[in-house]
């Protein structure tokens, strides 16, 4: 799969030099923020949410607005993801070890991807603020305070991350998390190479809920036409 094609899935910072008057101010903020992180990484087992997707294409500055739902299941080492989209088209995606799905109903047809030895990579990106320790972050991204902000009607402080992994640098260039006082994460803003970027914010989020694999599963009729892009 191609660096766009994996971006998809993905509801997937050099730090600037600042004053030294303002550095301890931004490091204990970020440090706060991290904390409530370390606080709830622990004890995420689950979570669902209402889900708005919104992708803005640089090269013709243009936004796409998606609306749908989203699960979202940790368990034994492994990650499991949901998300169906309701509007303006409907499709879904379920991901689970090193296999994604996207079901697309009107024309129905399922198209299945390998994210091979990029299995990694892509469950950092779904555990990003779902389970990420504040820990994990700061070894793996260069972290910012960015202030306290809001995400719609959500109170929230903002993170603004660089990855300090060069593969992780060719998908994504930077990405800004919105924390709740709970630790939980509210949105997520990723910013790719080309100048696009994926903006997903969660309302209604329910932290652990009992779910089973199943329930993230994709539910398809018989006759359902499978293709594979990547072959």
């Amino acid at each position: 799969m191609n660096v766009h094609a994996r971006s998809a899935f993905l509801f997937p910072l050099a730090a600037l030099a600042a004053a030294a008057c303002a550095a301890p101010l931004a490091a204990q903020s970020a440090t706060a923020v991290l904390a409530r992180l370390d606080a709830t990484s622990n004890s995420f087992r689950s979570a669902t949410a209402q889900v708005e997707r919104v992708t803005h294409t640089a090269i013709i500055n243009e936004n796409l607005i998606e609306t749908g739902h989203m699960r979202m299941l940790r368990s034994k080492g492994s990650v499991q993801l949901y998300i169906e989209f309701t509007k303006p088209d409907a499709k879904s995606y379920a991901v689970r070890d090193r296999k994604a799905e996207v079901y697309f109903p009107k024309i129905q047809t399922v198209q299945e991807y390998d994210f091979g030895k990029q299995k990694g990579l892509v469950e950092q990106f779904i555990l990003l603020g779902f389970g990420t320790s504040g820990k994990e972050l700061a070894k793996s991204y260069s972290v910012k305070y960015g202030g306290e902000d809001s995400a719609g009607a959500q109170k929230a402080s903002r993170l603004e991350l660089t990855p300090k992994s060069d593969k992780t640098r060719e998908y994504f260039v930077r990405v800004e998390l919105w924390i709740n006082a709970e630790g939980r994460t509210v949105r997520q803003k990723f910013y790719q190479p080309s100048g696009d970027t994926t903006t997903v914010t969660y309302t209604n989020l329910v932290w652990n809920p009992a779910l089973t694999p199943g329930a993230l599963s994709l539910k398809l009729p018989a006759g359902v036409k499978r293709e594979y892009p990547q072959r």
